[in-house]
């Protein structure tokens, strides 16, 4: 990934780096292709399994960088070692030992860590070893934890988290005792925003096409309700979104306002001039997340990935592909694209027109085959990234114990739903090339189309979400990892659909957005 990475901006990768990351120590992304199977690499060579993490840094992990401003590195460095120590005893007895090996292990490479991030700050003439003791020091003291992350890992998305509140209540302090002006407090967080906006990881070519440029997701979740139902909006949650009016419009740090009906007014309102003004917010649902979590501390990782912060992580997991999946069902594994065998081999569909049923059952097949190789590929990824490229500095900032989700995606669930509607409801009949693979299709008839509120194709997206999930759920995750869904296919829609062929329903065309397109399509043949 570096080399490719520095060839793509006309730099060449020091030999000597090369030579010690190939001969004298192993990679995250060595690690993985030297356990894949013949499998896992047929499905990422054809797309039916996109962007995987496994020539990029995971992400998706958000420390809770406000604990370096609460307690300061001393108190975590001898917080770490007593967690360290307490896992003595199930070591020695041997109980669950390859995980209490590993957890002893990543503790101290925490602990470590925790020791480099103080040396780091000494650096910049900051002694972060005692806990932040005004507004300037708190913001300067949390973002330190947050630049440890950035320069020890590149990862897809690389959250700040939850602090605008937090950091409120140090500067609420700072002026209440007049140390501080409403000016300064606005140029404090004018300052750090300024450098989340500054980060810059180097990328591929291949990684900018997946997530259309070079995003770094640094999300702060902004607002919501406490679970005893006090707003946890404050002043500094204003200032937040004041400097896109201060500094211009942004897309990064990714502001996202945790959107409750119980918000207060004033912020609803200027949440949504905001939006008006700069297009540089995105909204969540915490009346949904809130009570899910049981928990109000909780943040977004990346762009839709809530977790208590300091207490649970994700897997991230990219998406599979059920368009192609279709695909794949109707030509009995054949990819339409390569040319060559990719899921199991069976018969391909013959007949003249497409049955719904048979098509159905076939499908069903191929998606225990497709789940059984994405776990199977998530599995390995993430082993190998706590092996080799393990975030230590992040996870110095969680709990002893964190729970992990594995987050598994769908992508081509509308077109995938489309094709369904159009095989059942009017006429769909391949057209084959001359080895008999179905490259094109030609419908006759009016069919539901996904995104109306027709039950007729909507309940066969549900029905599609429900049945991969089950699917996934049957497999073991590495690390027990609980296994999420999204269906978002976000920025990398053109990448899934310039990886299929074909569908029933969007015919002939090279490049598509995969969800977009096909919703956009649906509402213009449902107002005609």
């Amino acid at each position: 990934m570096v080399e490719g990475s520095c060839k793509a901006y006309n730099r060449e990768l020091d030999p000597m780096l090369k030579k010690i990351f190939t001969e004298y120590r192993k990679t995250h992304n060595q690690g993985v292709f030297d356990v894949y199977t013949p499998d896992i690499l047929r499905c990422r060579k054809s797309g039916v399994l996109t962007g995987l993490p496994d020539a990029y840094g995971r992400g998706r992990i958000i420390g809770d960088y406000r604990r370096v401003a609460l307690y300061g590195i001393d108190f975590l460095m001898k917080d770490k070692f007593a967690q360290f120590n307490s896992l003595q005893a199930k070591l020695e007895s041997g109980e669950d030992l390859e995980a209490t090996i590993r957890l002893r292990e990543e503790i101290a490479e925490q602990h470590r860590a925790l020791g480099q991030i103080k040396e780091m700050a000494a650096k910049y003439g900051y002694d972060i070893s005692g806990p932040a003791t005004t507004a300037q020091e708190a913001i300067q003291w949390t973002y330190f934890g947050y630049l440890a992350a950035v320069k020890s890992q590149n990862g897809a998305a690389m959250s700040f988290g939850r602090t605008s509140s937090f950091l409120d209540i140090y500067i609420e302090r700072d002026l209440q005792a007049g140390k501080i002006t409403e000016q300064d407090a606005q140029e404090m967080v004018d300052h750090l925003v300024m450098k989340l906006r500054m980060v810059r990881f180097l990328r591929t070519p291949e990684y900018d096409e997946l997530f259309s440029g070079d995003p770094i997701w640094a999300t702060e979740s902004i607002g919501g309700m406490g679970v005893d139902g006090r707003t946890l909006v404050t002043k500094n949650s204003f200032r937040f979104l004041n400097t896109l009016y201060t500094m211009g419009p942004s897309p990064e740090p990714n502001i996202t306002i945790l959107w409750s009906e119980k918000l207060p007014l004033s912020f609803k309102k200027f949440a949504a001039k905001v939006s008006i003004d700069t297009s540089s917010l995105q909204y969540e649902n915490d009346d949904l997340m809130r009570p899910d979590f049981n928990n109000d501390d909780y943040a977004i990782a990346c762009c839709v990935s809530p977790m208590v912060v300091g207490k649970q992580m994700q897997f991230f997991g990219a998406r599979a592909n059920l368009a192609k999946t279709m695909l794949y069902a109707i030509n009995g594994g054949v990819d339409e694209k390569l040319k060559m065998q990719v899921g199991p081999k069976s018969e391909p569909i013959k007949g003249d027109v497409l049955n719904f049923d048979e098509v159905m059952d076939r499908m069903d097949h191929f998606m225990d085959w497709l789940a059984k190789q994405y776990v199977t590929a998530l599995n390995v990824i993430h082993y190998m990234h706590d092996k080799y490229s393990y975030e230590a500095s992040l996870m110095a900032l969680h709990d002893r114990d964190v729970i992990r989700t594995m987050a598994c995606g769908i992508a081509g669930l509308s077109v995938a739903a489309d094709s369904l509607s159009a095989i059942k409801y009017a006429k769909v009949k391949p057209i084959r090339d001359e080895d008999g693979l179905a490259i094109d299709f030609e419908i006759e008839g009016e069919y539901p189309q996904f995104g109306n509120n027709d039950p007729r194709v909507d309940d066969m997206a549900v029905d599609l979400v429900e049945r991969f999930m089950k699917k996934i759920q049957k497999l073991h995750t590495y690390r027990n990892a609980i296994p999420t869904q999204s269906v978002l296919t976000i920025t990398s829609n053109v990448v899934y659909g310039k990886k299929t062929g074909n569908t029933q329903t969007v015919v002939a065309l090279a490049r598509r957005s995969v969800q977009v397109l096909t919703r956009c399509t649906a509402v213009t043949r449902k107002a005609q």
